[in-house]
């Protein structure tokens, strides 16, 4: 008579640790949201509310002003273009580059596989340092040019062997069957392994699409050209100028609006896009990390 209780007292605990798990990451989940409301109150209220500071997380004196003032700034649509084109490109180049080195390092059968890999895994431990970087950039004469953004990113070695560990757990039946049919290994790479690699292929793309359009420290090293800024780093000079510099040849919206309201518009113009290449992607996410970073 005994037991059924004690099932029933072990089974408490385990419902209060759920249910504080739940509580927890709800808290967590609100706690992260609130930086983003609180910009988009300062985005849509008005000038005399924004520097009375009396903006929480509802807009006081409804405006939507500030929004046209950014979405007519060329400064910030070039920005936009830019980083655009540098994170498609770039994410392209980099998924492309890094499933080509992962593929063959993947195969236990390649010559000298043990040590390729211990020169990839040296490359991110040790590195030659800022400055012999930068050099290297001035005489390849990739300085203040788009490709210096994205080409010395072309493979990254921790998403290399997440795709290379996620090759090696597919079966080699597969690949076998395919070279009997008289299939080469760019054949087999090109429609056998791809099409079952879709959840690690869309999660690295996920990753290189994130680090491309959040990277303002290349820019700033290596672009100077104000046509060639991207969006990261106007965001970065728009906010070191918190005076409102960036007003001064704009009577109307420096009378009308705030540098901290355009400021908010601008940090939230720029976060949505990026936000929603997720809901396409989410689906892989978890299943891309977790099988291609365990491997067997």
């Amino acid at each position: 008579m005994s037991k059924p209780s004690n099932a029933i007292r072990s089974s408490v605990p385990e419902k209060l640790f759920n249910a504080f798990n739940h509580l927890f990451f709800i808290l967590a989940g609100i706690t992260t949201l609130l930086p983003f409301v609180n910009l988009l109150a300062k985005s849509l209220s008005s000038e005399s509310a924004v520097i009375s500071g009396t903006v929480g997380l509802w807009p006081v004196g409804w405006q939507t002003g500030t929004y046209r003032y950014v979405l007519q700034n060329a400064m910030f649509l070039n920005a936009f273009q830019v980083s655009v084109l540098v994170t498609v490109v770039g994410t392209a180049l980099s998924l492309t580059m890094t499933t080509i080195t992962a593929y063959p390092l993947s195969k236990p059968r390649l010559r000298g596989r043990k040590w390729f890999l211990l020169l990839f895994i040296f490359t991110m431990l040790f590195s030659g340092g800022l400055i012999p970087t930068y050099l290297l950039m001035h005489n390849l004469g990739l300085v203040n040019s788009l490709p210096v953004l994205f080409l010395p990113a072309m493979v990254n070695v921790f998403n290399m062997l997440i795709i290379k560990n996620y090759f090696e757990g597919l079966p080699d039946s597969l690949e076998e069957s395919a070279k009997l049919d008289g299939a080469g290994n760019i054949r087999i790479l090109l429609y056998v392994v791809l099409p079952l690699s879709l959840p690690v292929l869309a999660t690295i793309a996920l990753f290189f699409a994130v680090a491309f359009w959040n990277d303002y420290f290349a820019p700033m090293i290596y672009i100077t050209n104000p046509s060639l800024k991207p969006l990261q780093l106007y965001l970065k000079e728009l906010l070191v100028a918190s005076g409102g510099e960036f007003l001064k040849d704009n009577v109307d919206a420096a009378l009308n609006t705030t540098p901290q309201s355009i400021q908010a518009a601008s940090i939230l113009l720029a976060t949505v896009p990026i936000l929603l290449v997720y809901p396409f992607l989410q689906k892989y996410f978890v299943k891309g990390v977790l099988i291609g970073s365990v491997k067997g």
